[in-house]
């Protein structure tokens, strides 16, 4: 048998190959399907089957591009109306190889969410890994938040389709989710890549619960939705658009880049805080090259072009793949020559203020110290004293909160996500915007006083 897992870094997504005899099937494919191909190839399996768990909503299929060069069938839920595919129900069982693949029904994420169970042929009833999608994760459980009037419903459903379908699977089985630690698609997922249903059954927090108190946790779940899952979501249900249509990136002056951004351009700058502070494109937005599939989908229209920027010379192929990944094939091009490039044809450069953990104090007037990391984790980790909470995922539309007067100080874990939240502001007219280099890590090091409990409890559980 051949299994391998492959991870969307950024992304935390997980798809798999899996082969036996020759014979291979993937599951939730990426977008960018070179990766599969090649294991075909390397195997010397043909790909018969392509599974999608469920419409994801954080990133765009693959499935289609993936049928387009193998011919595989497209499988998924019955329970949505793909307008590609076909259609399984629960009990249907494909063979691929020397292997059964045993459909199980597990709404409750979405109501087309399905899980596939892995065994020998001839044994479909005794599997010995299950692929669980969005239902089950390391150490937590999906969302059920995508469906605002029917929370409680879903809640009750994935609560369902974990006890008794999942969890009964036996305690060997190995699970493998379509997410890992970091995705926006749960809230506290382990950094395991794999996992099994005993060691959940006995450790998982959320599967401890009773129904009442699990529908009541889920209820009180406050999970980011980000602006392009919509986008998402249609291009999953109808098929993304082919990958290989989308124009190739080109190389930039800095007056042709100067020109696109005056017509409403999104420059992403993809350098650290550091360079970034030290001198950048005026309106440009600094998203590090690794945050790119977190964060470019809050700050990006898919009708608005992409320009990279960048030190080094070259294209930026792994920020330009993470952004199609997500569906943006608007991507103009990149700044060639890098902003050495910039800095050389003698146009304007806007600055970013950043100090030491030691120069900031807390209590002084006229100042804003903001905290943009998510609630979960200033509640876990604690705050600088005196500091506001407005997650960078959410800070575009809460800048209104953020008095523009004062000086603003930003802070994160280490400094990136300040950095991004810093070019936020200074794009939106704040104008004194110092990053906190280190952020709440740099902090703690320090030895600086840290201010416990400032953030958003879970209500009580019914007891």
């Amino acid at each position: 048998m051949i299994f391998e897992q492959i991870e969307s870094e950024g992304l935390a997504h997980y798809s798999y190959f899996i082969g036996a005899g020759r014979a291979a099937f993937v599951v939730d494919p990426r977008r960018d399907v070179d990766v599969y191909l090649d294991l075909a190839a390397a195997h010397g399996v043909g790909i018969t089957h392509i599974f999608e768990t469920h419409r994801n909503e954080d990133y765009c299929t693959g499935s289609l591009e993936l049928a387009g060069a193998t011919g595989a069938e497209i499988l998924h839920g019955a329970a949505l109306d793909f307008a590609f595919g076909r259609p399984v129900k629960d009990g249907d069982v494909v063979g691929v190889g020397s292997l059964e693949v045993r459909v199980l029904d597990t709404p409750g994420h979405t109501d087309e969410s399905i899980s596939l169970a892995l065994a020998e042929a001839g044994h479909a009833d005794t599997p010995f890994m299950v692929f669980t999608g969005d239902a089950l994760f390391a150490g937590d459980v999906g969302r059920t938040d995508f469906f605002k009037e029917r929370l409680e419903e879903m809640a009750g459903r994935l609560y369902d389709s974990l006890h008794d379908t999942i969890l009964t699977l036996g305690d060997g089985v190995i699970v493998c989710p379509a997410h890992g630690a970091g995705s926006v698609c749960g809230g506290a997922i382990s950094a395991r890549p794999l996992t099994t249903v005993g060691h959940e059954k006995r450790t998982n927090p959320l599967l401890q619960l009773d129904k009442p108190e699990f529908i009541a946790r889920k209820r009180a779940e406050h999970h980011p939705i980000p602006p392009y899952f919509a986008t998402m979501e249609r291009y999953n249900l109808a098929g993304p658009p082919p990958l290989g249509e989308a124009p190739s990136m080109r190389p930039m002056t800095a007056g042709a880049v100067e020109n696109a951004a005056g017509r409403g351009a999104v420059l992403v700058d993809l350098r650290g805080p550091s360079a970034f502070a030290g001198g950048h494109i005026p309106g440009s937005l600094n998203i590090w090259e690794a945050g790119i599939s977190a964060y470019l989908g809050y700050y990006a229209g898919y009708d608005q072009p992409i320009i990279f920027v960048d030190d080094a010379a070259s294209a930026p192929r792994n920020a330009e793949t993470q952004a199609r990944r997500l569906g943006f094939d608007t991507i103009d091009g990149y700044l060639a020559g890098g902003m050495r490039a910039w800095y050389r044809s003698g146009r304007p450069i806007a600055r970013c203020g950043t100090c030491s953990v030691r120069e900031v104090e807390p209590g002084a007037k006229d100042q804003f110290i903001l905290d943009v990391r998510d609630v979960a984790t200033r509640l876990a980790v604690g705050t600088i004293p005196g500091s506001h909470s407005i997650p960078v995922e959410e800070i575009v539309g809460r800048i209104d909160e953020v008095p523009g007067y004062k000086k603003i100080l930003v802070y994160c874990n280490t400094g990136f996500k300040g950095s991004l939240a810093a070019s936020v502001l200074l794009k939106n007219g704040c104008q004194d915007v110092t990053n906190i280099l280190g952020g709440m890590s740099a902090w703690i090091e320090a030895g600086r006083e840290v201010r416990k409990g400032a953030g958003r409890e879970w209500p009580p559980l019914p007891a």
